[in-house]
């Protein structure tokens, strides 16, 4: 299928200096907050850039287009992309290098083009970090259970047990295969015993008795998906409660966790952390994060 040519208006560059152009990849992000993240901290800066939001749901399409949709981007003449739900996974084979971070992982949110190749780099992974210990500082990460084994899940659980002391992280997902593949990925850069599969709700309602804390991942809360996760029955008031979603700012999930009792925290300084880290790999410009998290704080 060829991608619509409504969604992949070129730029035109400015004669006067060097202007980007950059975009979202994803399906069901029409209400993004991403384009205005970018495009107000070029201003800030002084640079010309441009960012589209490409979304599949509104053309019809799925992951077959995606080698259309990333040729159409090179051709006209896009300088990287953000990868979102469903397709940081499902980009890899269309890629030519990977960062290590991104390879670790095993999942891509963020591809520049350069130098005639896709390189595919992954910013959760920090963006949650500085989000997690900036939201939750001193929270006790020993045992942790994990709502979702998709491409934000895999970042999320490599970045705890890389550089966020975890112990070990229990991963539940509805799709079981997809929980076997990524601890399957975490054992093997881990070890034994840092990650173990949670099979059904029998066995989440086990391991969340059990764990300091809860990472919800998976898409249910969004706006785009609404509902809950997981039964809040299970939350207990003494354990933290992330959520990666910013829109809406607080999920139902964090609602009932806050007014609970639990520590939370929400993914509105996360999708600005990695979006700071994607924007200097588009542009080779440091951003100013500080003036990002106030811009989005603003608007939220």
């Amino acid at each position: 299928m060829q991608p619509d040519p409504a969604i992949l208006v070129p730029f035109p560059a400015d004669r006067s200096g060097r202007s980007y152009l950059c975009g979202l990849l994803g399906s069901g992000i029409r209400k993004s907050r991403s384009p205005d993240i970018h495009e107000t901290e070029a201003a800030a800066l002084g640079l010309r850039l441009v960012y589209r939001t490409i979304d599949f749901e509104s053309f019809g399409a799925g992951g077959e287009a995606l080698p259309n949709v990333l040729q159409a981007a090179e051709r006209f003449g896009f300088d990287g992309l953000n990868v979102t739900h469903p397709y940081k996974q499902l980009i890899l084979p269309f890629l030519d290098e990977m960062s290590d971070m991104a390879r670790g992982v095993g999942a891509v949110n963020t591809v520049v083009f350069r130098g005639g190749k896709r390189i595919g780099y992954n910013t959760d992974a920090s963006g949650f970090l500085g989000c997690f210990h900036d939201g939750l500082p001193g929270a006790v990460v020993e045992r942790i259970v994990q709502l979702g084994a998709g491409g934000a899940g895999s970042a999320t659980s490599h970045a705890l047990l890389l550089r966020g002391g975890a112990g070990n992280i229990g991963i539940y997902d509805v799709d079981a295969a997809r929980s076997g593949k990524l601890v399957e990925n975490l054992v093997r850069h881990f070890g034994e015993g840092r990650a173990y599969v949670i099979p059904d709700l029998s066995a989440l309602a086990e391991a969340v008795k059990k764990a300091d804390g809860l990472v919800q991942t998976s898409p249910v809360g969004m706006s785009s998906h609404p509902g809950l996760p997981m039964p809040t029955a299970l939350l207990r008031p003494e354990m933290w409660v992330a959520d990666i979603i910013y829109f809406p700012a607080e999920t139902e999930l964090l609602h009932a966790a806050r007014t609970l009792g639990c520590r939370t925290v929400g993914g509105g300084a996360m999708v600005v952390l990695q979006a700071a880290d994607a924007f200097k790999h588009f542009t080779g410009v440091k951003p100013d994060i500080a003036r990002m998290l106030r811009h989005f704080n603003e608007e939220n």
